[in-house]
């Protein structure tokens, strides 16, 4: 039987802070020495600045060196598999390969593009708040509300059969909950791109007007079958773990912050600075790709050698008192302010505008639709060993 895994300090949270360990960690030191939940030691980044540094220069700190780092791949995985599992997955490369990758998805996701998909958003959330209607109250925002919609969005987007969902989203769920044995983890993840093979090769037989057979039409000579595989691979897990996890801890916080609840409602021109605070408050990726010296470094008067792994402690850093004034209050009048939720630099994530576009219309129409939303006073599940924070469920009656 596996030793229980212990939280590491850059995932630890109280609610919706930073746990105060590494709140004064920030405060006192600015970089740390941990060990990761797979036995590495790593330097734990979690000023603000320094983060910005550390994210915004791929030529010192690389994110191509870390697979030996990650998950434990050395000993779960063959040197072949390695390869192919790194194939396409651009949080696995640096300039020029990453530019390289990037540059065949980059026009698809600009906000031009993205409003493209805005009509069809808009009907998504509202079909699932009449189904959300019909159910009647109380319902599991999770379940009903958050997870669902984001993953319709990018399945559709990507050309993913949403049938397909429950089977996706259980592998996603065992790649990024630290808790499990490597092995189970190792297993979702090579499942997961057995399935996303079976689709590339589908849309290599017949590419349809989604991007899986935009990139096959019109990059299929530019990317390998794995690179296609990989590429489509971290769309989809990116783009519904993160935003369904923003839409229902981002809920919980307003609902809890009645006042800024309340200047939302009287002022809805406030939604995309809304989107910016719970994005840089809630910050839901602990660390983003964690990073390896090319070059011994100094970060907050401490020396890094090369050759060492870096972690970045996004909430920390986006709590950070020298960046933001008050930092741990909730004020959705602040605007966007240069947060790092989204990392920073060649890395910074490709489906920005698509999240904030989810968000900021979800949130509004749920709240339009269900003016009395409240918690029925079931405690909220919270997802603490997973790679994305946020809600397992979450009880609302209305």
């Amino acid at each position: 039987m596996s030793e229980p895994v212990t939280l590491p300090l850059h995932m630890r949270r109280d609610v919706f802070d930073p746990d105060p360990e590494l709140s004064a960690a920030r405060d006192e030191e600015g970089v740390r020495r941990v060990t990761t939940p797979f036995g590495v030691d790593a330097w734990l980044v979690s000023r603000y600045a320094d983060v910005r540094e550390v994210l915004g220069d791929a030529a010192r700190f690389s994110n191509a060196q870390n697979m030996a780092f990650r998950m434990g791949a050395a000993a779960q995985y063959s040197e072949e598999q390695l390869n192919r599992l790194r194939a396409g997955n651009l949080l696995a490369f640096d300039p020029p390969e990453h530019t390289r990758l990037r540059r065949f998805l980059t026009p698809e996701f600009t906000m031009r593009r993205m409003r493209r998909l805005e009509p069809r958003i808009h009907e998504i959330v509202r079909e699932h708040l009449d189904a959300m209607e019909r159910a009647g109250s109380p319902a599991d925002l999770v379940t009903a509300f958050a997870l669902p919609i984001p993953s319709l969005v990018i399945c559709e987007l990507l050309g993913v059969p949403y049938a397909d969902r429950e089977g996706f989203q259980r592998r996603t769920g065992k790649v990024l909950d630290i808790s499990l044995p490597v092995a189970e983890r190792t297993a979702a993840n090579l499942e997961q791109r057995a399935y996303m093979g079976e689709l590339v090769a589908r849309a290599k037989a017949e590419p349809g007007d989604d991007m899986l057979g935009m990139l096959v039409r019109e990059h299929g000579d530019d990317l390998s079958t794995d690179e296609l595989v990989g590429i489509a691979a971290l769309l989809l897990l990116a783009g519904h773990e993160t935003t369904s996890n923003m839409l229902g801890l981002g809920t919980l916080a307003l609902l809890r912050h009645p006042d800024q609840l309340d200047l939302l409602r009287k002022d809805p021109e406030r939604i995309g600075a809304t989107v910016e605070e719970l994005l840089r408050w809630l910050s839901i990726v602990h660390s983003g790709t964690g990073k390896v010296t090319m070059t011994d470094v100094e970060l907050s008067g401490v020396r890094i050698p090369a050759g060492e792994l870096v972690m970045c402690a996004l909430p920390a850093a986006n709590r950070d008192p020298a960046y933001i004034s008050e930092p741990d209050r909730l004020d959705i009048t602040r605007g966007d302010l240069g947060h790092v939720a989204f990392g920073h630099g060649v890395h910074h994530c490709l489906g920005a505008p698509l999240a904030r576009m989810e968000m900021r219309i979800a949130f509004p129409a749920l709240f339009e639709r269900f003016p009395e939303l409240r918690e029925t006073g079931t405690s909220p599940e919270f997802r603490s060993f997973n790679v994305v924070y946020g809600l397992t469920s979450f009880e609302v009656a209305w």
